[in-house]
Formats: structure tokens, C-alpha cells, sequence
């Protein structure tokens, strides 16, 4: 087995493999107390870790990890992994997907084809990055998402959140203290040392791709030294050796591995989670720890096993009990210490915006609480003045189950909404969209919305919501069995 003593060698110093013997010791020593001690018996001992104790730890550390482990992976394969065709070219280099979405990208769960991406990653610990903005026409709609290794959306730049002008934005670490340098517009302060910036520019049909690639050819990273004219300041250590990305390690025991290597780029540890930290160390877990699943006892390894299983069988059920993403992205002080949402929504759609930047809303049933499957044919009716209340768009996208990846049609629809060209309203101002695999007829395609063979779902993304979207007033039709 891998060890993280590597990937964390910048920022944690020498130590052992994780032995859960050891932390036992070590917990007694705390009461100066010896093992021959607690065998004996000892009115002030600490209880002993139950094998129930400890899958219930892990439980709780796997929902609390499985939104970092996610975001690694995308990291891990859009700057780090040199082979994979997700590589944007390494950290501080923008990527960007000036085509819509296909049923061919399937590097993220639940991509939406309104808003070509650009992607980018910083690494933060020798100094601040800048983004730099130009001014965004009146009729365009753009918005720059800072995530943080955690998945918490730290920060926002776009014409919602900063307007249409021009800015200069320093994206810090957590260790920056050199204020507001001259010429930046805003601070924008990470709880960690590498963050993700995803960027999402709206797309207004294929003939606006050129306009979308000339406004994103003007969005530029640059170091704050390289900003300023300074000389850099001394670098990062320049090598990490990155834990290849495994799916099958990363859901099981060996989760623990992948989380002791970021927890080492999220220092100083917030105080809200010291306590829970605590918990986790009773199975090997801390910022840059080495973690050998092959030490573990088999009592242990199986408590941590039955853990793992539980968060998994817990964040399942969380998922089929969801349906809205308001309040489920967001910033720490937005999200709390909710980690189960926060994972919910790694698994449903991660790098889903906050609420005040778009809400989505899922349909994976019917008006009947049925599943939604392609050999039945479905109608949405907006009636009249019930359009979505939004500030910039809507649009509703299908994908497949259980995948969520977009679904190949025979006339390349993969969303539908506002913008779509041709949609037809009835007389009396309504909208119905017609869902369903096979072609509603010539009259009605302006208007369908192909789904796959299979199960589906849909998810409807309003940008810019008004209130009444976020408070529930407005409510999204539902999806009715067409007569």
C-alpha cells in the first residue's frame, strides 16, 4: 500500500504508519496510565474504543471526506495527471470548453451545456494569484466559482456577484496577510492552499462560440509578483508526489490515505472541526499522516470497512431525499458542519454553485412518485405567468441514470429552456415541454426534451434566482404522464 508521507512532505514532518496499538498507548499515557493498567482495571481510565465506536468514526469520516476525495479526482486529472485528457496543462493555466457539453464528456457528474467552462488551478502557498476580468457585455452572463479543497464555494467574481466592470481579483491562502495590494479590486481568501476556479460563460446557441471564445481569451491568471512587477518570492517546493487517483483505494479503507494528504494543504485547522479531528485520529487519520491499511489489525480494519459502508449507504438515502439544491452549496458559514450535505452534494452534482448564484431542482420521479423511465412520455406545463422568476436564464437538462451524464438524441437537444430557439408558448402565454424518448411529432419538437431509453433525471437550473424561487413561493411544475 501507498504512503502519504510524500504527498504531504512540504508542510508535515517525519512520522510513523499509523498503529491503532500505539494511539491506544498513547491515549492511556494521557492518564499515566500503562495497557497492564487498563487490563487491570482503573476507576479514571478512559472507555475502551469499541469495535462500534470505531465504525461509527469512520462512517462520519468518509461522508466528511468523500467531497474532498472528489474534488481530488478532478484536480488530480485536470493538473496533475500529465496522460489524462482531462489535463488543462498543470496549475495557474486557464482551460477553456468553448463547446457546449456532449454525451461524450463524462468527467463530471451532471455538466450543464448553458455555460461553456473554463477551468483553472492555483497552487497558493508561495503566493496570491490574480484574476483578472474584462468588462462583460450587458447581454452576457458569466460567473467565476472559488472552490476550496474542502468543496466549500470561498468566494465569487461575475456579474452577479461583482458586476459588469472590469476587476482584478487576489485569490489568497491561508497564511497571506499583505492586505489589499494597489490595483486589486478585491481580496478573496481561501482556508486552503490549492483551489479550483471554475468559470462559466453563457452560450447563447453554436453561432455565439466565437463570441464566447473572444471574451474568454481575455481572462488571465497571473501570479500577485508577476501582477505587481515584483521579483516572486521564494517558490513552493516544486515536487509533490501526488497520490494516483484509484476509485477502488478511495472508497474503501484506504480513503484515509487520500484524506491525510490533502488535510495537510488545509492548515491551520479550523477550530470548528478540532474536536472531530480528535475522533478521526482513533483511526489514523491527520493532516500529512502516513496511512498502511495492511497494519491495521482485523477487528480494526473491519470496523473501518463497516464504517466506510455505512457513510455510503447513509449519503445514498440522503441522495434519494433531495431534490433541491437550495442551501446545499455553498461557503463554510453557509454549509456549517453539515457534512453529509456537503457530500450529498459531491455525489449529486459537485461544483454546483451557491443558491444565491442558481438554484437547481431535480424531477426524478413523476406527479405519482414514480421513477422517471424512457417508455413513458411526460409533459411539464408552466402556466400562464409561471415561467421561471430569474434574473439571467433557465434552462432544464436530462441525463442518464445512474450516471448522470448527458443522453445522445437524434436531434442533439440535451437541455431546453428560455433560450431555446423556436419553443412554443399556447395562446394563453403557457408553456409544455414535452419529455420523452421518442419524437412527440414534427408539431411538437420545437418544444421536446429527449430522454434516454432508460431512467432519468432532469435538472432545471435557474440562474440568478429571484425570491421567490429561494423562499418556495414559486414552485416548479411537476412532470405529469402525457394522456
Amino acid at each position: 500500500m501507498g504512503s502519504t508521507r510524500s504527498i504531504a512532505a512540504s508542510r508535515a514532518g517525519t512520522a510513523r504508519p499509523f498503529d491503532p496499538v500505539a494511539t491506544l498507548r498513547s491515549t492511556l499515557a494521557v492518564c499515566g496510565l500503562s495497557v497492564l493498567a487498563l487490563l487491570a482495571g482503573c476507576a479514571t481510565r478512559p472507555a475502551p474504543i469499541h469495535d462500534e465506536s470505531l465504525r461509527s468514526i469512520a462512517k462520519e469520516a468518509y461522508l466528511y471526506a468523500y467531497p474532498m476525495l472528489y474534488n481530488y479526482k478532478t484536480m488530480y486529472g485536470q493538473a496533475i495527471d500529465r496522460g489524462s485528457k482531462n489535463y488543462v496543462g498543470g496549475f495557474g493555466k486557464f482551460r477553456h470548453y468553448s463547446q457546449p457539453y456532449t454525451p461524450e464528456n463524462r468527467e463530471i457528474v451532471t455538466p450543464n451545456n448553458d455555460t461553456p467552462y473554463s477551468w483553472a488551478w492555483l497552487d497558493l502557498r508561495a503566493e496570491p494569484w490574480v484574476l483578472s476580468l474584462p468588462a462583460t457585455p450587458k447581454d452576457r452572463y458569466n460567473v467565476f466559482q472559488m472552490v476550496d479543497l474542502y468543496t466549500y464555494n470561498f468566494a465569487y467574481a461575475g456579474v452577479r456577484a461583482t458586476g459588469f466592470g472590469a476587476g482584478n481579483y487576489l485569490i489568497a491562502g491561508p497564511r497571506w496577510d499583505g492586505g489589499k495590494p494597489k490595483g486589486i479590486t478585491k481580496v478573496l481568501s481561501s482556508e486552503t492552499d490549492f483551489i479550483g476556479i471554475l468559470g462559466r460563460t453563457s452560450l447563447n446557441g453554436p453561432s455565439d462560440v466565437k463570441n464566447v471564445k473572444a471574451l474568454q481569451a481575455k481572462y488571465q491568471l497571473r501570479p500577485l509578483s508577476e501582477f505587481l512587477r515584483h521579483p516572486p518570492p521564494a517558490a513552493a517546493p516544486a515536487h509533490v508526489d501526488w497520490l494516483p487517483w484509484d476509485e477502488q483505494r478511495a472508497t474503501s479503507v484506504d480513503f484515509i490515505a487520500y484524506l491525510n494528504a490533502l488535510l495537510a494543504f488545509t492548515q491551520p485547522q479550523p477550530a470548528a472541526e478540532q474536536e472531530m479531528m480528535r475522533r478521526f485520529a482513533l483511526i489514523g487519520i491527520g493532516p500529512g499522516k502516513p496511512f498502511d491499511a495492511a497494519r491495521l489489525d482485523v477487528t480494526t480494519r473491519a470496523a473501518i470497512e463497516q464504517g466506510v459502508a455505512d457513510g455510503k449507504a447513509a449519503l445514498l438515502q440522503a441522495e434519494k431525499q433531495t431534490r433541491s439544491s437550495i442551501g446545499l452549496f455553498g461557503s463554510r458559514a453557509a454549509l456549517g458542519n453539515d457534512y453529509t450535505k456537503r457530500a450529498v452534494a459531491a455525489a449529486m452534482g459537485i461544483y454546483g454553485n451557491s443558491s444565491e448564484e442558481a438554484v437547481y431542482l431535480g424531477y426524478e420521479e413523476d406527479a405519482q412518485g414514480r421513477p422517471l423511465e424512457g417508455g413513458k412520455s411526460y409533459q411539464i406545463r408552466f402556466e400562464p405567468g409561471q415561467l421561471p422568476p430569474v434574473q439571467f436564464f433557465w434552462s432544464m437538462t436530462m441525463y442518464d441514470l445512474p450516471g448522470r451524464h448527458l443522453v445522445d438524441n437524434p436531434i442533439q437537444r440535451y437541455a431546453i429552456g428560455d433560450r431555446t430557439p423556436g419553443l412554443k408558448r399556447g395562446k394563453d402565454g403557457s408553456l409544455t415541454l414535452y419529455v420523452q424518448h421518442a419524437s412527440p411529432g414534427k408539431d411538437k419538437e420545437s418544444n421536446w426534451l429527449p430522454a434516454p431509453e432508460g431512467r432519468f433525471n432532469i435538472v432545471a437550473r435557474f440562474y440568478g434566482p429571484k425570491p421567490q424561487v429561494l423562499n418556495g413561493t414559486w414552485k416548479l411544475p411537476q412532470a405529469e404522464l402525457a394522456p
